[in-house]
């Protein structure tokens, strides 16, 4: 059975779509009849409109309804979309029954509504999946999948997982485990790489998710190794593994496999966390147009060129995006780096210096303010960071890392985090910001932003830790 708070992240499409079918079918049965515009509606039916609302969503959340959506074919939608209305309207009859408020609602209403919203759902349910099928190809927001197999059963793996009508995944290779294959394809998909390069490839591409199907030994040693650096593993269900951490049984295509990883996010977690990004970056980008309006005057007399400063920096598991902030340093920044190396105070990948030459006066109070920071705000808008993550590393320290650096990876970067909070300018040892973004990534909660948040912003307005 697929994991309920899987399913329904996934198939946030079709929750939403639902939502405005049962809104637009209501206030058509309402209008049908009582024949009266929206805008006239007495107090009780706007009342019993959210009632209907919070009844739809109460049944969707203990119920299945969208386990399996994409795979099934037309009748097996329409007796589950009748089963829901069904239920919705059994629902609503028990409630004005039980409040003694027969009397003051139109039955018939009622049933008109859960007609029209049966046949609408079915509709444009339908609708969404054609849709999506038509698009299957499109590679926007779908994970990249290794499959991780032998040679023997490498060809039906391919076959079965590209079976499925729509994937929210590609495949991004084979990695034979028992024969070096790498360079040829299995139908149509590159193997690249053997048992002994695996590890070093995950590591320099960007892979979201492991398909593991091997009945040899040490399938136990290869989920831990993936799981150190951060990504999904789906163990098929004939390898049953002990120590996984946050497993859960899904279903992948025809496949019933064991899905693990270093941290899984509800549903609930992945929608609140996002509304918190865009709602709070929408103020943070309000005041970065007030900031700029001060600042980028002084930037540019300090130091003539570009107001902002834009680098390619590497966010979750290894995707690329543009990083913006305020520009804090002279333009030749970059080119004096290497002279300076010497004196860096970090120990490993990342670089950090007292009394950093390169950065400007004006930079140096922006920096001390966290100032600079604030065009990061458009990174969060776009989905490319979080409020709470890990710090992106640049493109030459992702380079350098090794293996198991890159679970800092699993979970998008941030403004802020653990390592920021708990003191950045005493910690110079790499090897310990890992340890602490790891610990973020296993123990995350939204409570535990919440308290990330405040702690930020406490050290913040203290000038504790800053840059």
């Amino acid at each position: 059975m697929q994991n309920k708070f899987t399913s329904r992240s996934k198939h946030l499409d079709f929750i939403i779509l639902d939502l405005i079918c049962i809104e637009v079918s209501y206030w058509l049965a309402y209008y049908i009849r009582l024949g009266r515009l929206v805008n006239s509606t007495p107090g009780e039916y706007t009342m019993m409109n959210i009632m209907v609302i919070l009844i739809h969503l109460s049944i969707m959340f203990i119920s299945e309804g969208y386990s399996g959506i994409l795979m099934r074919n037309a009748i097996q939608e329409l007796k589950k979309v009748v089963i829901h209305n069904a239920e919705m309207f059994a629902v609503i009859l028990f409630i004005l029954f039980f409040a003694k408020q027969s009397s003051v609602y139109s039955r018939i209403l009622f049933a008109l509504f859960v007609v029209i919203d049966t046949i609408t759902m079915y509709i444009v349910r339908l609708v969404r999946k054609k849709v999506l099928y038509s698009n299957e190809d499109k590679e926007r927001g779908k994970g990249q999948m290794l499959i991780v197999t032998n040679h023997a059963h490498a060809q039906s793996l391919v076959k079965g997982l590209a079976e499925s009508g729509y994937r929210n995944y590609l495949i991004h290779g084979i990695v034979i485990l028992d024969k070096d294959m790498t360079g040829q394809k299995i139908d149509g998909i590159d193997v690249v790489a053997d048992a002994g390069g695996m590890y070093e490839y995950v590591k320099s591409n960007i892979i979201d998710e492991i398909f593991l199907e091997y009945d040899g030994e040490g399938v136990a040693e290869i989920t831990k190794r993936f799981l150190a650096m951060g990504v999904v593993v789906h163990v098929s269900i004939n390898n049953i593994l002990p120590g996984t951490p946050n497993a859960a049984v899904e279903n992948i295509s025809h496949y019933t496999v064991i899905t693990t990883s270093i941290n899984i996010m509800s549903f609930k977690q992945k929608v609140i966390k996002r509304l918190m990004d865009i709602g709070v970056s929408i103020i943070g980008m309000a005041i970065t147009a007030i900031l700029f309006v001060i600042f980028a005057p002084i930037i540019f007399i300090q130091s003539p060129g570009p107001i902002f400063f834009k680098q390619e920096r590497v966010g979750k598991n290894g995707r690329r995006f543009k990083i913006y902030k305020f520009r804090s340093m002279y333009m030749d920044a970059e080119e004096r780096k290497k002279e300076l190396m010497a004196q860096n105070k970090m120990s490993g990948l990342m670089f950090k210096m007292d009394d950093d030459p390169r950065v400007t006066p004006i930079g140096r109070f922006m920096r001390k303010t966290s100032i600079d920071e604030f065009p990061q705000f458009i990174n969060i808008f776009k989905g490319d960071m979080s409020l709470v993550g890990t710090r992106p590393p640049t493109v030459d320290e992702y380079n350098q890392y090794d293996q198991h650096h890159k679970s800092r990876l699993a979970m998008k970067p941030g403004l802020t985090g653990m390592w920021q909070v708990s003191g950045r300018s005493e910690i110079t040892d790499f090897e310990e910001v890992v340890r602490l973004d790891n610990e973020y990534i296993m123990n995350f909660s939204i409570s535990l932003d919440i308290k990330i948040l405040i702690k930020t912003v406490f050290t913040v307005l203290k000038r504790k830790g800053s840059v």
